[in-house]
């Protein structure tokens, strides 16, 4: 059976960064659409960069870059959302631009460390201001002039290194890297082929990586994104055991030299991978395709410098070894505790919640194989690869496993689970939300409280963790504001105005994998809602009888299917009457207050602005509360969680454990 997987989002963040730092256009073909290419093409945009919505890319994105130091300062914070990637390379682009900028993501990506790279940049020049907790984001990021870095760096990381490289080639200054082993060398490839010399060597027992001389301008990118091997490695391991129909040819995969180390470790186990028509490593980046037959795995050994060239695709190879005849030691991966999730702790509580002999390690696992059927219900941890790890195992005949949060795959992986159904032999849905052998629509969640309470925040967040969309109904409100501004309709009138007239803008959401698009027509609105223009109207409008009457119809739709954490101030009382889950998010006045102006201003209020935030605070809960319409009110049915004094983890798993009480019935 023939089939592709999405194209590498590595190498795709590579190619926007790049092409954004390009003079002239460049032309990229295969990004992935959706995920954390999206996330670092919104920060792109920020910085001035043009660059089409993720949802119109299809056959060939064009980006017209800025120059290697023209990018613009930010108005509002770059928010990474779960891109870890984009993060640290855009730390790295930011430290030799003469501006101030702002960068932070989703829960998950503000609880990774991001000192590794902020530390070697700081010898170089550049100035990091932590705004909540030292080596972590959100951070401030004060770039300018650099001078030239000899660095030897702790362990190999790619990202890392990355990040060096790129602040070297804006800063102008040369950057001299030794790695205690060779990462992935993706940034290395693109920096030649866009005309930037880089030296890449062994030295001793490390891996010697250099950016001398620097160009004063790099050549526009043109570049076929290829096949992701980390995606291609469930499929790959998938048929080894059985569970696709053999042979299994994929096309068009990434066959990076540096990172396809799973391959060699699956010859040693007793794998029939062969690979066919190998070719484009003129562009930048080899790739050919794989064909893959069934086959009887040994146990085998994984450490060392081996572990640089498979870290993401570990999740996968211990669903391998859980199959593979002997025992199975992995180790040297202690970075596995810092990605989305400890997937260490991940695996291991999987693997015992299935009754597999398994033993937890500092730094990796030991696994014992079996062949014995599986029952049981199984969690992401609100992570990409455990989810589709699992989801292997769980698509293995004899097996009955069900997976949690399914949408979760979408981060990197897009149509996953589809594509599994297609190429697998047979057994359950590896997404059944219960074990009674019946559909369960999954719950509708809803966050109401006064401004500052943490709702919007904390709803993202629930709703990655569990794979629920997120309905941001304030952006629906800002999508009309924005559009009313846009067709000239005088602020005066829009008090006049009647559902009927609102109809005329096709303002709707797009389900896009996990998340709602807000669009007017075919347009994709994000930037244009965050404006101050549209900030300072919105409050009002949406206090509008006919606004509400408007936009409740299409909120109604979009939780439908459940599935869903939807926050404002009348969710459960007006919107979702019915919702499963209800909450209701209190904090101390000063608390919101405080809240409320880090947001905006991206720093800690001083005694005179908390007071002054406090008190429009306070006249935002009088307006909202007094409302004719809709007033803020507490759903008798919902649960109050003050957040006051919580950690955000803590307000999270309330919501959490409350859903998955309701789904586990």
């Amino acid at each position: 059976m023939k089939t592709r997987v999405p194209g590498d989002k590595s190498i795709s963040q590579r190619a926007l960064i790049l092409s954004s730092l390009a003079r002239g256009e460049s032309r990229v073909r295969g990004l992935v659409p959706g995920g954390d290419p999206a996330s670092t093409a919104k920060a792109l945009r920020g910085l001035g960069v043009e660059i089409s919505p993720h949802t119109e890319w299809t056959e060939e994105v064009r980006i017209s870059g800025l120059g290697l130091r023209g990018l613009r300062p930010p108005s509002r914070v770059l928010d990474l959302e779960n891109s870890g990637t984009g993060a640290r390379l855009l730390l790295g682009v930011l430290a030799g631009q003469p501006m101030q900028a702002v960068l932070t993501g989703d829960e998950s990506l503000r609880s990774r460390p991001m000192g590794r790279v902020t530390e070697p940049l700081s010898a170089m020049g550049a100035r990091f201001e932590a705004l909540r907790t030292p080596g972590r984001l959100p951070i401030r990021v004060h770039g300018g002039e650099l001078q030239a870095l000899e660095y030897r760096l702790p362990m190999a990381s790619a990202q890392v290194k990355s990040a060096l490289l790129l602040a070297g080639l804006v800063g102008g200054v040369g950057v001299s890297l030794l790695e205690p082993g060779r990462s992935r060398n993706h940034t290395e490839r693109m920096f030649r082929a866009a005309g930037a010399s880089v030296r890449s060597s062994p030295e001793g027992d490390g891996w010697r990586v250099e950016l001398m001389e620097p160009p004063d301008r790099i050549d526009p990118v043109d570049i076929d994104i290829p096949g992701d091997f980390s995606s291609a490695a469930f499929l790959i391991v998938l048929a080894l055991l059985g569970g696709a129909r053999t042979p299994l040819h994929l096309e068009g995969v990434g066959l990076n030299e540096t990172r396809t180390g799973l391959l060699p470790v699956l010859e040693r186990m007793g794998a029939r991978v062969v690979l066919e028509n190998v070719r484009g490593a003129e562009q930048g980046e080899p790739l050919g395709d794989l064909v893959v037959e069934a086959s009887n795995l040994l146990a085998t050994r994984v450490d060392g410098e081996e572990i640089p060239t498979l870290i993401d695709e570990i999740p996968i190879l211990a669903v391998g070894a859980l199959r593979a005849r002997g025992s199975t030691r992995i180790s040297g991966a202690g970075e596995l505790r810092v990605k989305e999730t400890d997937r260490i702790r991940a695996l291991v509580e999987n693997f015992m919640s299935l009754g597999v002999e398994v033993e937890e390690l500092e730094d990796g696992l030991v696994v014992e194989g079996t062949a014995r059927p599986l029952s049981g219900r199984v969690r992401s941890f609100g992570d990409h690869r455990i989810a589709m790890a699992f989801g292997v195992l769980a698509s293995l005949p004899g097996n009955d496993i069900q997976v949690d949060s399914p949408r979760v795959t979408e981060v990197s992986f897009p149509g996953f689970w589809k594509l599994l159904d297609e190429v697998r032999v047979g057994g359950r849905d590896t997404r059944a939300h219960d074990t009674g052998g019946r559909e369960r629509r999954p719950p509708v969640i809803t966050l109401d409280g006064p401004a500052g309470s943490g709702k919007s925040t904390t709803a993202r967040e629930v709703a990655r963790r569990l794979g629920f969309r997120h309905l941001d109904s304030g952006a629906l409100y800002r999508a009309l504001t924005f559009a009313l501004l846009s067709s000239g309709v005088p602020e005066e009138r829009w008090a006049e105005l009647t559902p009927e007239d609102l109809d005329r803008f096709p303002i709707h959401l797009k389900a896009s994998g996990d998340r709602f698009l807000v669009m007017l027509g075919d347009r994709v609105l994000e930037e244009e809602l965050r404006t101050p223009a549209i900030t300072s109207r919105v409050s009002p409008l949406s206090a509008l009888p006919a606004v509400r009457v408007w936009l409740l119809d299409a909120q109604r739709r979009a939780g439908s299917e459940g599935g869903l954490v939807a926050d404002g101030r009348d969710m459960g009382t007006v919107v979702f009457p019915s919702a499963e889950v209800k909450i209701f998010l209190t904090a101390e006045l000063m608390e919101r207050a405080r809240r409320r102006f880090l947001e905006r201003e991206g720093r800690e209020p001083s005694p005179s602005e908390l007071e002054l935030e406090a008190v429009k605070i306070q006249e935002r809960d009088a307006r909202d509360s007094a409302r004719a319409l809709a007033p803020l009110r507490r759903a008798e049915d919902a649960q109050e969680v003050d957040t006051s004094h919580l950690t955000f983890d803590a307000q999270v798993q309330v919501i959490i454990d409350r859903a998955k009480a309701l789904t586990d019935k």
